[in-house]
């Protein structure tokens, strides 16, 4: 089992995402509102860093962070919904994902 996170940047790609994970297949996630750190240093005091991401995408002031609980085989067609809905996450301002291992879940349906 895996936990997959990702941080989605472009907010308005989230129901089209979702809608591809069903499709494949991948039936559940939790979903949070989330700024990066350099945004919320931008709010608190103007650091160099968030001045500069400000500037260059002033609109973009959050993100979504979905966790999914999948089994290991699930993990590739995950990333694949994910770059084919988002697009290239080597691109800048797309997104990361990565996964942890899960030892022990209780309270979550897996198929």
């Amino acid at each position: 089992m895996k936990l997959l996170v990702f941080v989605l940047n472009k907010v308005e790609m989230l129901e089209p995402l979702l809608e591809r994970f069903s499709h494949d297949g991948i039936s559940g996630a939790t979903i949070l509102n989330s700024n990066g750190m350099a945004h919320t240093l931008s709010e608190y005091g103007g650091s160099f860093l968030g001045s500069l991401r400000a500037i260059l995408n002033p609109d973009r002031v959050e993100s979504r962070t979905l966790f999914t609980v999948l089994p290991e085989e699930q993990v590739e067609a995950a990333l694949h919904a994910i770059e084919l809905v988002v697009g290239d996450l080597s691109k800048p301002d797309t997104g990361i994902v990565f996964t942890v291992p899960v030892d022990f879940t209780k309270g979550i349906k897996l198929d």
